[in-house]
Parts: structure tokens; C-alpha cells; sequence
């Protein structure tokens, strides 16, 4: 029973999520304009000698140019940029009283959630790949600058991308739409979003190496989950040679506890949002 209804309310997600194209393209140009645009402008390896120098690499922690070190903080922004806005769903499912039909219906209240972030979570996969391709796409075409992956990929590597994404895009998408349960008026939610969303983004090293920051912003950014989940990526997309501290595998182990302890209070905060008063 609990698996039925948690298979049918994830496919509802979805299915309504599909019937919303104008949202769908607008949630994918927005990534690959920071790749075509931001990437292409603010493409600070223009000021270091060109090649696989001990310098550009160094700089970039592996990286063979600094557009290639963006590109792969783009592809974890976008899991975040693309969990914030699912929350304002439940505001208005709670607008149009769906969450209220949900509530007396013999279901679970962590199916409810559970639902939300399995959804959630494939749509951040899905963004996050795309921002992928198209990184790599713009490596082919020319005058533009691209995704260069210079390690070997192999299918620990592809798991290990895949399970950074699906443990940030866990976590955050059940605190986002624990926060739509919690939050009454869209206007707050959209704030508070706002308020998490860029400081996530500029403490952590999805433009910039921390060994540019100040000190005290360093500690931050290099326990920025954001950045955790970055380290994977860069890891196995290029050679390590000592400029991480840990191996991508610790990495991993930290988000998994990060996401289990986020997803465990979400239920429980989620549980009480729901229960009658």
C-alpha cells in the first residue's frame, strides 16, 4: 500500500511537471546561459599561459582551463538552482486544497514528502545532465570555450558522479519542499530561497578555487556541500595530483550523512506541518 501510493504520487509529480513545457525550457535556458554567457565572459584562465602548465593546473585543481573547472560547479548549481522552486508547488497545491485531499487520504505523511523529493530529486538529475552535455557540446563547436575531460571515465566514476548529484539534490529538495509546507505566502518562500540560494553559491568553489578566498571564507567553502559534492565531480573528470584533501569517496560518505541527517528532520518537520491542529 505504502509503495503504491508512493509510486502513484511521485508519477503525478512528474506528470504534471511534463505538462508545464514553458517551465521545463525556461528551467533549462537558465543553466546554459551561464554556460554560454557567464562561462564564456568571466573565463579568468585567459590571464595564464595556455596548455596543461603546471600553473593553469595548480590554479584550477586539475582542471586544463578554467572553463572546464566552471563547468563542473554548473553542473551541481543546477541540482541546487533546480530544488528551490519545486517547494512553491506545495504553497499552491496547499493554495488549491490538494494538500488538504492528500491529508485525510489513508497515506502515509512521509509518502507525502517522500513522494516530492523522489520527483524532485529525477529533475535535478535530468538538469544536471543536461548542463553536463551542453558543457561538453560547446567543447566541439568553435570560438567557444568547453568541457574538457582529461581522466579516463569509468563506471566508478559515473556512479560516483551520479551519487554526489542524487545525495545534494536529496537534501536540498526536501528542505526546500519542507519549507512549502511551513511557509504560507509565496512572497516569504521566494525570499527565503533567494537568501540560501546565493550564499550557497559564492561560498563555495563553483567559480572560484578557495585558495583565492580569505581564510575565514576558505573553512566555509571547503565545507560548503556544494563544494563536496563539486570536489566529486572535478575528481573524476580530471587527473588527481594531490589538490583535494580527501579522496572522492570520503566526499561522498560526508554527503550521504549530510543528506540522510536533512531528509530525516524534513520528515519529521513535515510529518507535524501535515498533522492536524
Amino acid at each position: 500500500m505504502t509503495l503504491r501510493a508512493l509510486r502513484a504520487l511521485t508519477v503525478r509529480e512528474l506528470k504534471r511537471w511534463v505538462r508545464t513545457p514553458t517551465a521545463i525550457i525556461a528551467s533549462v535556458m537558465t543553466p546554459f546561459f551561464y554556460l554560454l554567457l557567464f562561462g564564456q565572459a568571466f573565463n579568468i584562465g585567459k590571464f595564464l599561459p595556455s596548455g596543461n602548465t603546471p600553473a593553469v593546473l595548480a590554479a584550477f585543481q586539475g582542471a586544463p582551463d578554467y572553463y572546464s573547472y566552471f563547468s563542473a560547479g554548473m553542473v551541481i548549481f543546477v541540482v541546487l538552482f533546480s530544488s528551490l522552486f519545486i517547494g512553491a508547488n506545495v504553497i499552491f497545491d496547499k493554495r488549491l486544497g490538494y494538500v488538504k485531499k492528500l491529508t485525510v487520504a489513508p497515506v502515509p505523511r512521509s509518502v507525502i514528502l517522500g513522494a516530492s523529493v523522489a520527483a524532485g530529486v529525477f529533475r535535478c538529475l535530468l538538469f544536471g545532465g543536461l548542463v553536463f552535455g551542453i558543457a561538453l557540446l560547446f567543447h566541439q563547436i568553435p570560438g567557444l570555450s568547453g568541457l574538457t575531460v582529461t581522466a579516463p571515465v569509468t563506471a566508478i566514476s559515473v556512479v560516483e558522479i551520479f551519487l554526489a548529484m542524487t545525495f545534494l539534490a536529496a537534501a536540498f529538495t526536501s528542505l526546500f519542499i519542507t519549507l512549502g509546507y511551513v511557509i504560507e505566502q509565496i512572497e516569504a518562500y521566494f525570499a527565503l530561497v533567494n537568501l540560501v540560494n546565493l550564499p550557497l553559491l559564492f561560498s563555495s568553489t563553483a567559480l572560484a578555487p578557495a585558495t583565492i578566498m580569505p581564510s575565514w571564507l576558505r573553512y566555509i567553502a571547503n565545507g560548503n556541500p556544494i563544494t563536496l559534492s563539486i570536489n566529486v565531480l572535478r575528481e573524476n573528470l580530471f587527473p588527481y595530483a594531490g589538490y583535494y584533501t580527501y579522496a572522492p569517496e570520503i566526499y561522498l560518505g560526508i554527503l550521504a550523512l549530510f543528506a540522510v541527517v536533512v531528509v530525516a528532520l524534513c520528515v519529521r518537520v513535515t510529518v507535524g506541518a501535515l498533522s492536524p491542529r
